[in-house]
Protein backbone atom coordinates (compact mmCIF):
# COMPACT_ATOMS: atom_id res chain seq x y z
CA UNK A 1 0.00 0.00 0.00
CA UNK A 2 1.45 3.34 -1.04
CA UNK A 3 1.53 6.03 2.08
CA UNK A 4 2.10 9.53 1.63
CA UNK A 5 2.22 12.84 4.17
CA UNK A 6 -0.86 14.33 2.65
CA UNK A 7 -3.56 13.01 -0.44
CA UNK A 8 -5.35 15.81 -1.80
CA UNK A 9 -9.10 14.51 -3.46
CA UNK A 10 -9.36 16.48 -6.46
CA UNK A 11 -7.44 18.55 -8.78
CA UNK A 12 -9.44 21.86 -9.01
CA UNK A 13 -7.55 24.88 -8.53
CA UNK A 14 -7.86 24.71 -4.94
CA UNK A 15 -6.32 20.71 -4.71
CA UNK A 16 -3.75 21.17 -7.22
CA UNK A 17 -2.88 24.30 -6.20
CA UNK A 18 -2.34 23.15 -2.44
CA UNK A 19 -0.81 19.70 -3.83
CA UNK A 20 2.46 22.33 -4.83
CA UNK A 21 2.77 24.22 -1.82
CA UNK A 22 2.63 20.92 0.07
CA UNK A 23 5.21 19.35 -2.44
CA UNK A 24 7.06 22.64 -1.84
CA UNK A 25 6.71 22.06 1.79
CA UNK A 26 8.45 18.81 2.22
CA UNK A 27 5.78 16.55 1.94
CA UNK A 28 5.09 13.10 0.38
CA UNK A 29 2.20 14.23 -1.54
CA UNK A 30 -0.61 12.55 -3.97
CA UNK A 31 -3.49 13.73 -5.47
CA UNK A 32 -7.02 11.63 -6.56
CA UNK A 33 -8.65 12.91 -9.84
CA UNK A 34 -11.60 11.68 -10.66
CA UNK A 35 -11.94 11.87 -14.57
CA UNK A 36 -9.30 11.77 -17.02
CA UNK A 37 -7.71 14.98 -17.11
CA UNK A 38 -6.65 17.75 -14.08
CA UNK A 39 -7.88 20.85 -13.26
CA UNK A 40 -10.85 20.33 -12.36
CA UNK A 41 -14.49 22.26 -13.03
CA UNK A 42 -12.45 25.25 -13.60
CA UNK A 43 -10.14 24.80 -16.26
CA UNK A 44 -12.20 22.01 -17.97
CA UNK A 45 -15.57 23.29 -17.98
CA UNK A 46 -15.61 26.24 -16.07
CA UNK A 47 -13.14 29.16 -16.22
CA UNK A 48 -11.07 28.92 -18.88
CA UNK A 49 -13.31 27.66 -21.46
CA UNK A 50 -15.72 30.12 -20.83
CA UNK A 51 -12.73 33.02 -21.21
CA UNK A 52 -12.15 31.47 -24.54
CA UNK A 53 -15.35 31.92 -25.67
CA UNK A 54 -16.03 35.19 -24.16
CA UNK A 55 -12.72 36.31 -25.81
CA UNK A 56 -13.35 34.88 -29.15
CA UNK A 57 -16.97 36.05 -29.17
CA UNK A 58 -15.70 39.80 -27.92
CA UNK A 59 -13.53 40.14 -30.96
CA UNK A 60 -16.08 39.01 -33.43
CA UNK A 61 -18.83 41.83 -31.75
CA UNK A 62 -15.84 44.52 -32.24
CA UNK A 63 -15.70 44.06 -35.84
CA UNK A 64 -19.26 46.17 -36.05
CA UNK A 65 -16.84 49.22 -34.75
CA UNK A 66 -13.91 48.92 -36.92
CA UNK A 67 -15.18 51.43 -39.45
CA UNK A 68 -15.31 54.02 -36.53
CA UNK A 69 -11.44 53.13 -36.35
CA UNK A 70 -10.79 54.01 -39.88
CA UNK A 71 -10.71 50.37 -40.31
CA UNK A 72 -13.42 49.37 -43.65
CA UNK A 73 -13.43 45.33 -44.52
CA UNK A 74 -15.14 43.64 -47.73
CA UNK A 75 -16.97 40.89 -48.34
CA UNK A 76 -19.08 39.15 -45.48
CA UNK A 77 -17.94 38.31 -41.48
CA UNK A 78 -18.99 34.59 -40.50
CA UNK A 79 -19.32 32.88 -37.32
CA UNK A 80 -17.83 29.61 -37.29
CA UNK A 81 -18.66 28.62 -33.60
CA UNK A 82 -17.38 24.79 -34.58
CA UNK A 83 -13.91 26.72 -34.99
CA UNK A 84 -14.54 28.78 -31.93
CA UNK A 85 -15.32 25.87 -29.67
CA UNK A 86 -12.35 24.14 -30.86
CA UNK A 87 -10.02 26.60 -30.11
CA UNK A 88 -11.66 26.98 -26.71
CA UNK A 89 -10.90 23.47 -26.11
CA UNK A 90 -7.19 24.22 -27.49
CA UNK A 91 -7.09 25.80 -24.22
CA UNK A 92 -8.35 24.26 -21.99
CA UNK A 93 -6.31 21.10 -23.39
CA UNK A 94 -2.96 23.54 -23.24
CA UNK A 95 -3.85 24.75 -19.17
CA UNK A 96 -4.54 21.26 -18.12
CA UNK A 97 -1.53 19.36 -19.70
CA UNK A 98 0.46 22.57 -17.77
CA UNK A 99 -1.09 20.98 -14.63
CA UNK A 100 0.71 17.19 -15.15
CA UNK A 101 3.74 19.04 -16.04
CA UNK A 102 3.69 20.88 -12.73
CA UNK A 103 2.24 17.48 -10.95
CA UNK A 104 5.63 16.17 -12.47
CA UNK A 105 7.72 19.23 -11.43
CA UNK A 106 6.78 18.77 -7.84
CA UNK A 107 7.18 15.08 -7.50
CA UNK A 108 3.14 15.17 -6.85
CA UNK A 109 1.82 11.53 -7.15
CA UNK A 110 -1.26 11.82 -9.61
CA UNK A 111 -3.91 8.91 -8.97
CA UNK A 112 -6.77 8.91 -11.65
CA UNK A 113 -10.33 7.73 -10.54
CA UNK A 114 -12.90 8.34 -7.56
CA UNK A 115 -11.77 8.72 -4.43
CA UNK A 116 -13.34 7.53 -1.48
CA UNK A 117 -13.02 7.08 2.21
CA UNK A 118 -12.22 3.79 4.00
CA UNK A 119 -11.46 5.41 6.95
CA UNK A 120 -9.84 8.57 8.79
CA UNK A 121 -6.36 7.82 6.69
CA UNK A 122 -7.47 5.64 4.01
CA UNK A 123 -9.28 6.32 0.54
CA UNK A 124 -10.27 3.92 -2.40
CA UNK A 125 -9.62 4.68 -5.78
CA UNK A 126 -12.04 3.20 -7.98
CA UNK A 127 -10.36 3.28 -11.42
CA UNK A 128 -12.03 4.05 -14.98
CA UNK A 129 -10.31 0.24 -16.08
CA UNK A 130 -12.73 -1.00 -12.88
CA UNK A 131 -9.52 -1.97 -10.87
CA UNK A 132 -9.08 -0.31 -7.74
CA UNK A 133 -6.57 0.43 -5.39
CA UNK A 134 -6.40 1.98 -1.87
CA UNK A 135 -3.53 4.64 -0.51
CA UNK A 136 -3.20 5.72 3.13
CA UNK A 137 -2.11 9.50 4.51
CA UNK A 138 -1.51 11.14 7.89
CA UNK A 139 -3.67 13.93 6.14
CA UNK A 140 -6.39 14.35 3.85
CA UNK A 141 -7.47 17.48 2.02
CA UNK A 142 -11.24 17.37 0.51
CA UNK A 143 -11.48 19.58 -2.72
CA UNK A 144 -14.41 18.10 -4.66
CA UNK A 145 -16.02 21.11 -5.77
CA UNK A 146 -18.75 21.49 -6.91
CA UNK A 147 -21.84 21.32 -9.36
CA UNK A 148 -24.57 23.37 -11.36
CA UNK A 149 -27.49 23.23 -9.31
CA UNK A 150 -31.22 22.76 -10.62
CA UNK A 151 -34.68 23.24 -9.53
CA UNK A 152 -36.76 19.98 -8.23
CA UNK A 153 -39.17 20.52 -10.81
CA UNK A 154 -36.90 20.94 -14.32
CA UNK A 155 -35.57 17.72 -16.20
CA UNK A 156 -32.41 18.87 -17.71
CA UNK A 157 -31.64 16.71 -20.59
CA UNK A 158 -28.49 18.53 -21.75
CA UNK A 159 -29.14 18.75 -24.71
CA UNK A 160 -32.07 21.64 -25.07
CA UNK A 161 -31.70 22.28 -21.25
CA UNK A 162 -28.62 22.34 -20.24
CA UNK A 163 -26.30 23.79 -18.13
CA UNK A 164 -23.26 25.99 -18.05
CA UNK A 165 -21.00 22.62 -18.69
CA UNK A 166 -23.31 21.98 -22.15
CA UNK A 167 -23.59 25.92 -22.99
CA UNK A 168 -19.86 25.73 -23.58
CA UNK A 169 -20.06 23.49 -26.41
CA UNK A 170 -23.14 23.79 -28.47
CA UNK A 171 -22.69 23.13 -32.21
CA UNK A 172 -25.18 25.71 -33.44
CA UNK A 173 -25.74 29.61 -31.89
CA UNK A 174 -29.61 29.00 -30.16
CA UNK A 175 -32.00 31.49 -32.23
CA UNK A 176 -33.20 32.22 -28.59
CA UNK A 177 -31.36 31.52 -25.36
CA UNK A 178 -33.91 31.57 -22.06
CA UNK A 179 -31.01 31.51 -19.23
CA UNK A 180 -33.08 31.02 -15.83
CA UNK A 181 -30.76 32.71 -13.31
CA UNK A 182 -29.05 36.17 -13.25
CA UNK A 183 -25.39 35.60 -11.64
CA UNK A 184 -22.45 35.39 -12.68
CA UNK A 185 -22.27 32.40 -15.08
CA UNK A 186 -25.24 33.16 -16.69
CA UNK A 187 -24.66 36.63 -17.42
CA UNK A 188 -21.67 35.29 -18.94
CA UNK A 189 -22.71 32.91 -21.42
CA UNK A 190 -25.64 35.02 -22.28
CA UNK A 191 -23.16 37.56 -23.72
CA UNK A 192 -21.34 34.88 -25.77
CA UNK A 193 -24.27 33.81 -27.75
CA UNK A 194 -25.80 37.32 -27.70
CA UNK A 195 -22.65 38.68 -29.67
CA UNK A 196 -22.80 35.99 -32.05
CA UNK A 197 -26.58 36.41 -32.74
CA UNK A 198 -29.02 35.30 -30.44
CA UNK A 199 -31.66 36.52 -29.06
CA UNK A 200 -31.56 35.91 -25.24
CA UNK A 201 -33.60 36.28 -22.23
CA UNK A 202 -32.89 36.51 -18.75
CA UNK A 203 -34.89 35.44 -15.89
CA UNK A 204 -34.00 36.44 -12.30
CA UNK A 205 -35.99 35.74 -9.02
CA UNK A 206 -34.12 38.26 -7.10
CA UNK A 207 -35.30 42.12 -8.06
CA UNK A 208 -31.95 42.54 -10.11
CA UNK A 209 -29.25 40.57 -11.94
CA UNK A 210 -25.92 39.76 -10.40
CA UNK A 211 -27.94 40.53 -6.61
CA UNK A 212 -24.46 39.62 -4.75
CA UNK A 213 -22.92 42.92 -5.85
CA UNK A 214 -23.14 46.54 -5.38
CA UNK A 215 -26.42 47.67 -6.68
CA UNK A 216 -25.04 50.44 -8.62
CA UNK A 217 -22.84 47.61 -10.43
CA UNK A 218 -26.16 46.04 -11.32
CA UNK A 219 -27.72 48.65 -12.46
CA UNK A 220 -24.82 49.95 -14.90
CA UNK A 221 -24.64 46.16 -15.78
CA UNK A 222 -28.22 46.09 -16.55
CA UNK A 223 -28.24 49.23 -18.74
CA UNK A 224 -25.16 48.41 -20.98
CA UNK A 225 -26.72 44.53 -21.98
CA UNK A 226 -30.43 45.86 -22.64
CA UNK A 227 -28.30 48.53 -25.00
CA UNK A 228 -26.41 45.18 -26.77
CA UNK A 229 -30.13 43.49 -26.96
CA UNK A 230 -30.26 41.10 -23.61
CA UNK A 231 -33.41 41.40 -22.49
CA UNK A 232 -34.57 41.18 -18.56
CA UNK A 233 -37.66 39.31 -16.35
CA UNK A 234 -36.23 40.32 -12.74
CA UNK A 235 -38.22 39.34 -9.65
CA UNK A 236 -39.61 36.58 -11.78
CA UNK A 237 -40.16 33.03 -10.07
CA UNK A 238 -40.12 29.89 -13.01
CA UNK A 239 -43.02 28.02 -12.47
CA UNK A 240 -41.92 25.50 -15.43
CA UNK A 241 -39.67 24.38 -17.88
CA UNK A 242 -40.95 22.09 -20.73
CA UNK A 243 -39.20 20.82 -23.92
CA UNK A 244 -41.12 19.80 -26.94
CA UNK A 245 -38.87 18.75 -29.44
CA UNK A 246 -36.62 21.40 -30.52
CA UNK A 247 -38.42 24.26 -28.32
CA UNK A 248 -38.55 25.15 -24.84
CA UNK A 249 -41.16 26.71 -23.11
CA UNK A 250 -40.28 28.50 -19.69
CA UNK A 251 -43.31 30.03 -17.79
CA UNK A 252 -42.63 32.67 -14.77
CA UNK A 253 -44.76 34.56 -12.36
CA UNK A 254 -43.92 38.30 -11.38
CA UNK A 255 -44.41 39.77 -8.32
CA UNK A 256 -47.78 40.75 -9.53
CA UNK A 257 -48.97 37.15 -9.42
CA UNK A 258 -49.39 37.56 -13.33
CA UNK A 259 -47.48 34.97 -15.64
CA UNK A 260 -45.29 35.43 -18.68
CA UNK A 261 -44.45 32.60 -21.46
CA UNK A 262 -40.77 32.53 -23.69
CA UNK A 263 -40.46 29.84 -25.62
CA UNK A 264 -36.55 29.47 -26.99
CA UNK A 265 -34.56 26.60 -28.75
CA UNK A 266 -32.87 26.33 -25.62
CA UNK A 267 -32.86 27.18 -21.74
CA UNK A 268 -29.55 27.66 -19.68
CA UNK A 269 -30.33 26.71 -16.37
CA UNK A 270 -28.00 28.74 -14.13
CA UNK A 271 -29.19 29.22 -10.45
CA UNK A 272 -25.88 28.43 -8.60
CA UNK A 273 -23.71 25.77 -7.83
CA UNK A 274 -24.04 22.99 -5.02
CA UNK A 275 -21.03 21.26 -3.14
CA UNK A 276 -20.08 18.30 -4.59
CA UNK A 277 -19.28 15.24 -2.31
CA UNK A 278 -21.46 12.27 -4.25
CA UNK A 279 -19.56 9.04 -3.52
CA UNK A 280 -16.86 10.03 -1.51
CA UNK A 281 -18.19 8.10 1.54
CA UNK A 282 -17.11 11.02 4.25
CA UNK A 283 -19.06 9.12 6.75
CA UNK A 284 -16.69 6.49 6.93
CA UNK A 285 -14.40 8.75 8.02
CA UNK A 286 -16.57 10.21 10.41
CA UNK A 287 -16.54 13.67 8.47
CA UNK A 288 -19.69 15.61 9.44
CA UNK A 289 -21.44 17.44 5.93
CA UNK A 290 -24.83 19.41 6.23
CA UNK A 291 -27.77 18.75 4.94
CA UNK A 292 -27.06 20.82 1.66
CA UNK A 293 -24.08 18.92 1.48
CA UNK A 294 -21.27 21.28 2.71
CA UNK A 295 -18.82 20.17 4.75
CA UNK A 296 -18.41 22.12 7.96
CA UNK A 297 -14.73 23.18 9.19
CA UNK A 298 -13.29 25.46 11.26
CA UNK A 299 -11.17 28.87 10.81
CA UNK A 300 -8.49 26.44 9.93
CA UNK A 301 -10.29 24.40 7.52
CA UNK A 302 -10.16 21.58 9.74
CA UNK A 303 -13.23 18.78 9.65
CA UNK A 304 -14.18 17.71 13.06
CA UNK A 305 -11.83 14.88 11.93
CA UNK A 306 -8.84 16.26 12.85
CA UNK A 307 -6.38 15.14 10.13
CA UNK A 308 -9.11 16.03 7.81
CA UNK A 309 -9.30 19.23 6.12
CA UNK A 310 -11.73 20.55 3.10
CA UNK A 311 -10.98 23.75 0.91
CA UNK A 312 -12.79 25.70 -1.85
CA UNK A 313 -16.41 24.99 -3.23
CA UNK A 314 -17.05 22.19 -0.81
CA UNK A 315 -17.15 24.45 2.23
CA UNK A 316 -18.53 27.71 3.07
CA UNK A 317 -17.98 30.66 1.01
CA UNK A 318 -17.90 31.99 -2.18
CA UNK A 319 -17.54 29.67 -5.05
CA UNK A 320 -14.45 31.16 -6.50
CA UNK A 321 -11.07 29.59 -8.16
CA UNK A 322 -9.17 32.21 -6.32
CA UNK A 323 -10.93 31.56 -2.98
CA UNK A 324 -10.05 27.78 -3.10
CA UNK A 325 -6.59 28.36 -3.85
CA UNK A 326 -5.96 30.62 -1.10
CA UNK A 327 -7.38 27.83 0.66
CA UNK A 328 -5.73 24.93 -0.34
CA UNK A 329 -1.98 27.45 -0.10
CA UNK A 330 -3.13 28.05 3.61
CA UNK A 331 -4.05 23.97 4.72
CA UNK A 332 -0.59 23.16 3.39
CA UNK A 333 0.95 25.71 5.27
CA UNK A 334 -0.79 25.06 8.15
CA UNK A 335 0.34 21.20 8.08
CA UNK A 336 3.94 22.73 7.78
CA UNK A 337 2.91 24.73 11.80
CA UNK A 338 3.09 27.81 9.82
CA UNK A 339 0.27 30.37 10.84
CA UNK A 340 -1.03 31.40 7.33
CA UNK A 341 -4.31 33.86 7.17
CA UNK A 342 -7.32 34.58 4.65
CA UNK A 343 -9.07 37.47 4.81
CA UNK A 344 -12.39 36.78 3.05
CA UNK A 345 -13.93 40.37 2.66
CA UNK A 346 -10.76 40.77 0.23
CA UNK A 347 -11.63 38.13 -2.30
CA UNK A 348 -12.53 40.07 -5.08
CA UNK A 349 -15.12 39.24 -7.69
CA UNK A 350 -15.71 39.25 -11.26
CA UNK A 351 -17.98 39.47 -13.94
CA UNK A 352 -16.00 38.63 -17.39
CA UNK A 353 -18.77 39.89 -19.08
CA UNK A 354 -17.60 43.06 -21.21
CA UNK A 355 -17.65 45.88 -19.91
CA UNK A 356 -16.15 43.58 -16.92
CA UNK A 357 -17.58 43.96 -13.34
CA UNK A 358 -15.55 43.02 -10.15
CA UNK A 359 -15.76 44.32 -6.68
CA UNK A 360 -14.07 43.69 -3.33
CA UNK A 361 -14.73 44.47 0.59
CA UNK A 362 -18.18 45.40 1.58
CA UNK A 363 -20.84 46.98 -0.92
CA UNK A 364 -23.22 50.15 -0.29
CA UNK A 365 -25.85 47.88 0.78
CA UNK A 366 -23.83 46.28 3.11
CA UNK A 367 -22.63 49.25 4.97
CA UNK A 368 -26.13 50.75 5.54
CA UNK A 369 -27.09 47.34 7.26
CA UNK A 370 -24.95 47.39 9.36
CA UNK A 371 -25.20 51.14 10.51
CA UNK A 372 -21.00 52.12 9.32
CA UNK A 373 -21.23 55.47 8.14
CA UNK A 374 -19.22 55.91 4.81
CA UNK A 375 -18.79 58.79 2.56
CA UNK A 376 -18.67 57.55 -1.15
CA UNK A 377 -16.87 58.71 -4.74
CA UNK A 378 -17.30 57.69 -7.91
CA UNK A 379 -15.82 58.63 -11.61
CA UNK A 380 -17.19 57.66 -14.39
CA UNK A 381 -15.36 55.92 -17.43
CA UNK A 382 -16.37 58.13 -20.33
CA UNK A 383 -14.64 61.06 -18.49
CA UNK A 384 -10.84 59.13 -18.94
CA UNK A 385 -9.01 60.19 -22.44
CA UNK A 386 -7.86 56.68 -22.70
CA UNK A 387 -11.46 55.37 -21.99
CA UNK A 388 -12.31 57.85 -25.41
CA UNK A 389 -9.09 56.31 -27.28
CA UNK A 390 -10.39 53.42 -27.25
CA UNK A 391 -14.18 53.90 -27.21
CA UNK A 392 -14.75 51.94 -24.17
CA UNK A 393 -17.28 54.40 -22.20
CA UNK A 394 -19.43 52.56 -20.24
CA UNK A 395 -18.61 51.78 -16.58
CA UNK A 396 -17.25 53.67 -13.60
CA UNK A 397 -15.66 53.19 -9.81
CA UNK A 398 -16.90 53.33 -6.86
CA UNK A 399 -15.31 53.57 -3.59
CA UNK A 400 -16.68 53.35 -0.13
CA UNK A 401 -14.35 54.88 2.86
CA UNK A 402 -14.91 55.02 6.31
CA UNK A 403 -16.43 58.15 7.21
CA UNK A 404 -14.52 59.04 10.16
CA UNK A 405 -10.86 57.30 9.12
CA UNK A 406 -11.06 57.22 5.75
CA UNK A 407 -9.62 53.75 5.23
CA UNK A 408 -10.98 52.48 2.32
CA UNK A 409 -14.38 49.33 2.87
CA UNK A 410 -15.15 48.48 -0.62
CA UNK A 411 -14.18 49.38 -3.97
CA UNK A 412 -16.72 48.72 -6.67
CA UNK A 413 -16.09 48.73 -10.64
CA UNK A 414 -17.15 48.49 -14.14
CA UNK A 415 -15.76 49.21 -17.14
CA UNK A 416 -12.94 47.74 -19.53
CA UNK A 417 -10.21 45.73 -17.83
CA UNK A 418 -12.13 45.97 -14.58
CA UNK A 419 -11.20 42.16 -13.68
CA UNK A 420 -7.17 43.58 -13.79
CA UNK A 421 -7.88 46.78 -12.10
CA UNK A 422 -9.49 45.60 -9.67
CA UNK A 423 -6.11 43.71 -8.19
CA UNK A 424 -5.01 47.60 -7.28
CA UNK A 425 -7.82 47.67 -4.83
CA UNK A 426 -6.97 44.50 -2.78
CA UNK A 427 -3.66 45.75 -2.52
CA UNK A 428 -4.82 48.71 -0.90
CA UNK A 429 -7.36 47.76 1.23
CA UNK A 430 -4.77 44.74 2.32
CA UNK A 431 -2.70 47.50 3.54
CA UNK A 432 -5.59 49.63 5.20
CA UNK A 433 -5.36 52.06 2.61
CA UNK A 434 -7.26 55.43 2.55
CA UNK A 435 -9.53 57.46 0.18
CA UNK A 436 -6.82 59.97 0.43
CA UNK A 437 -3.87 57.66 0.46
CA UNK A 438 -4.92 55.93 -2.99
CA UNK A 439 -5.50 59.63 -4.27
CA UNK A 440 -2.36 60.76 -3.64
CA UNK A 441 -0.38 57.93 -5.76
CA UNK A 442 0.57 58.63 -9.21
CA UNK A 443 -1.07 56.61 -11.70
CA UNK A 444 0.59 56.43 -15.31
CA UNK A 445 -1.60 58.51 -17.73
CA UNK A 446 -3.34 58.12 -20.08
CA UNK A 447 -4.92 54.85 -17.94
CA UNK A 448 -8.10 52.86 -17.16
CA UNK A 449 -6.07 53.19 -13.64
CA UNK A 450 -6.82 56.79 -13.28
CA UNK A 451 -10.28 56.14 -12.53
CA UNK A 452 -9.28 54.76 -9.38
CA UNK A 453 -7.41 57.31 -8.46
CA UNK A 454 -10.10 60.17 -9.84
CA UNK A 455 -12.84 57.84 -7.74
CA UNK A 456 -10.61 57.84 -4.51
CA UNK A 457 -10.41 61.73 -4.85
CA UNK A 458 -14.04 61.81 -5.32
CA UNK A 459 -14.47 60.11 -2.04
CA UNK A 460 -11.79 62.89 -0.10
CA UNK A 461 -14.19 65.96 0.02
CA UNK A 462 -14.82 65.17 -3.26
CA UNK A 463 -11.73 66.23 -4.88
CA UNK A 464 -12.38 64.58 -8.32
CA UNK A 465 -10.19 66.16 -11.15
CA UNK A 466 -11.63 65.75 -14.62
CA UNK A 467 -15.37 65.67 -13.66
Amino acid sequence: MSSFDVVIIGSGPGGYVSAIRCAQLGFKTAIIEKYSTLGGTCLNVGCIPSKALLSSSHHYSEIAHFADHGIELSGEVKVNLEKMIARKQAVVDQTSGGINYLMDKNKVTVFNGLGSFVDATHVAIAKADGTSETIESKNIIIATGSKPSSLPFIKIDKERIITSTEALALKEVPKHLVIIGGGVIGIELGQVYLRLGAQVSVVEFMDRIIPGMDGALSKELTKVLKKQGMKFYVSHKVKSVERKGNSVTVQAENAKGETITLEGDYSLVSVGRRPYTDGLNADKAGVKITDRGMIEVNDHLQTNVPNIYAIGDVVRGAMLAHKAEEEGTMVAEILAGQKPHIDYNLIPGVVYTWPEVAAVGQTEEQLKASGVAFKSGSFPFKALGRARASGDLDGFVKILADAKTDEVLGIHMIGARCADLIAEAVTAMEFKASAEDISRMSHAHPTFSEAIKEAALAATENRALHV
